[in-house]
């Protein structure tokens, strides 16, 4: 049976680490959120003291940490992918709203992207993984034998991102995070390197409204179908 690379893009905010964790679980696939490596790369900017749109140092460390390998996965027991950065497991300090915005800034230059495009490609090379992203079917894994793009309304979006926000401990005002999530989507798709897109081959799946479980089973059933090709 084959395990191909199952791709999962769209717009902040979508659910796609839940539903790419849970397919990956159901599936018994690898994980690996190429989000959380430009996460990373935001954080390392801002403990050196670097502005996010400082293109020249920014890029420069970026391709310092990908020559030292000092962004790293592992897997939790759970199955969830965890993050290193030097060895420090960082997976839980990158989730925070500046830093989603700081990975935002610095996913859209070019030397940032480049650096860190190998690493996620090593990730899936063998297949039997699950990525998510915003350019994994347009530009990671372009080939890649499934490939969905989640999204859901502005409103939706703004809504969980405030509740996960809330949930971490720290708790943002709603119309701000909407503010932000509006300002990301415009980012994110208009950047000249790697746009957020629906690959053209992508199956588009709206969750707003539907059950996270409903989102899943609509995935891994076709995942499977793939499988038994």
């Amino acid at each position: 049976m084959k395990r191909p690379v199952v791709a999962i893009d769209g717009p902040a905010g979508a659910g796609k680490s839940t539903v790419t964790k849970l397919v990956a679980e159901r599936l018994g696939y690898l994980l690996v959120d190429t989000g959380a490596l430009y996460r990373t790369v935001a954080l390392a900017v801002a403990r050196a003291g670097i502005a996010f749109d400082d293109e020249q140092r920014v890029g420069e460390l970026a391709e310092a940490l990908a020559s030292h390998s000092a962004v790293s996965v592992g897997r939790a027991g759970d199955g969830a992918m965890l993050v290193f950065l030097f060895g420090e497991d960082v997976s839980s300090k990158i989730r925070t709203l500046e830093l989603g915005q700081g990975a935002s800034i610095v996913s859209a230059q070019p030397r940032v992207r480049e650096a860190l495009l190998e690493l996620q490609r090593a990730a899936g090379r063998e297949g039997g993984v699950v990525l998510e992203g915003r350019d994994i079917g347009t530009v990671v894994f372009p080939q890649a034998e499934a490939k969905f793009f989640l999204t859901a309304s502005v409103d939706e979006r703004a809504r969980r991102r405030h509740a996960q926000l809330a949930a971490a401990g720290t708790p943002a005002d709603l119309e701000t995070v909407r503010s932000e999530v509006v300002v990301r989507d415009h980012r994110d798709s208009t950047r000249p390197i790697a746009p957020l897109r629906r690959a053209v081959d992508a199956i588009e799946v709206d969750s707003s409204g539907l059950p996270i479980d409903d989102v899943v089973d609509r995935i891994v059933s076709r995942v499977k179908a793939i499988e038994a090709r």
